[in-house]
C-alpha cells in the first residue's frame, strides 16, 4: 500500500495547489471563462468535486456505481451527463462549491484508502484499480487546474508529481487509437521525457524504432490535450509515433477539441 500512500499524498498536493488558486476569488473570479469552451473556474471546481464523488463511490460501493452509471446514461441519452453535473455545480455559491470540493476530496482519499488489494474499480473508461484512480485523478485534478491557470494568466512551476500524468499519458497509448477507431500499433515506443528537475524519464525498450521525447511538462500538456502540439518541444521519430501525438489523449471519454495552435504563447 506503500505506492497507493505516496500517490494520494501526490493527490492531495496537486488538489492543493488548484484550491490555493481558487480560494482566494470573489464571485466575479469564479465566473472568468476557462479556455474549455462554455466553462468558468466554477465550472471546473464543480466537475472536479463531482468525478472525485463519483470516484468514492465507485471505491466504496462497486455496485452502486454501476447503477448509477446505468442510470445516468439512460437519462441523459449518453454521456452528456458529465456536463450537466459540472453546470449544475457551478450554480452553487461559491463558498459553498470549494468546500463540497474540498469533501469530496477527502472522502475520496478514504475511500481509495481503504480498497483491498486487487481489487478493480468501476469507470467511465476500462476498470482500474486504486493506484491507477489515484493517479488518474491526480492528473484530473492537474489538467483543470492548468485550465484555471490559464484563465487568471498565471503560470505553475511544474513539479515531479508530473511522473504520475507523464506515465498515464504512456499508459493511455493504445486507448488513444481505438478512441479514433485505429488499430493500436503493434510495436512499443520508446519514451523519453525530460523532467522538470532535469532526471530522465523513460517508458519502452531503448532500441525501440518508434520514439517520443520532449519536456515532461510539454508531454503532460499535449496528452491532456491543454496544447496544442505545434506549441510544445516534444518530437516523435517514426510515422506511428508521430500518428500518436497528433491523436493523445489521456482522460476517459470522447476526443475533445483541444487548444488552437498558437492559442498559448
Amino acid at each position: 500500500m506503500a505506492v497507493l500512500d505516496d500517490l494520494l499524498q501526490d493527490l492531495d498536493a496537486e488538489s492543493d495547489v488548484l484550491d490555493a488558486l481558487v480560494a482566494p476569488l470573489d464571485a466575479a473570479g469564479w465566473r472568468t471563462p476557462t479556455p474549455a469552451p462554455g466553462w468558468t473556474i466554477a465550472h471546473q471546481i464543480a466537475h472536479l468535486a463531482w468525478t472525485d464523488e463519483v470516484a468514492a463511490l465507485a471505491a466504496r460501493d462497486p455496485g452502486e456505481f454501476s447503477a448509477f452509471l446505468a442510470r445516468a446514461l439512460q437519462e441523459a441519452g449518453g454521456p452528456g451527463f458529465v456536463d450537466q453535473a459540472a453546470e449544475e455545480g457551478a450554480q452553487l455559491d461559491p463558498t459553498v462549491l470549494l468546500e463540497q470540493w474540498r469533501a469530496d476530496r477527502r472522502e475520496l482519499a478514504a475511500a481509495l484508502a481503504a480498497v483491498p488489494d486487487g481489487r478493480k474499480l468501476p469507470w467511465f473508461g476500462p476498470p482500474m484499480g486504486a493506484a491507477t484512480m489515484a493517479t488518474a485523478r491526480l492528473m484530473e485534478a492537474w489538467a483543470h487546474g492548468q485550465d484555471v491557470a490559464d484563465a487568471l494568466g498565471l503560470r505553475r512551476e511544474p513539479t515531479g508529481r508530473l511522473r504520475h500524468v507523464a506515465y498515464l499519458g504512456v499508459r493511455t497509448r493504445d486507448f488513444a487509437f481505438v478512441q479514433r477507431g485505429m488499430p493500436a500499433p503493434a510495436e512499443e515506443f520508446r519514451v523519453e521525457l525530460t523532467g522538470p528537475d532535469g532526471e530522465l524519464w523513460t517508458w519502452g525498450p531503448p532500441e525501440a524504432a518508434e520514439r517520443v521525447t520532449g519536456p515532461a511538462a510539454d508531454f503532460c500538456l499535449l496528452v491532456a490535450q491543454r496544447r496544442h502540439r505545434d506549441d510544445l518541444a516534444v518530437v516523435a521519430e517514426g510515422p506511428a509515433a508521430n500518428t500518436w501525438l497528433d491523436i493523445a489523449q489521456v482522460f476517459a471519454g470522447p476526443s475533445g477539441p483541444g487548444r488552437a495552435k498558437g492559442q498559448f504563447r
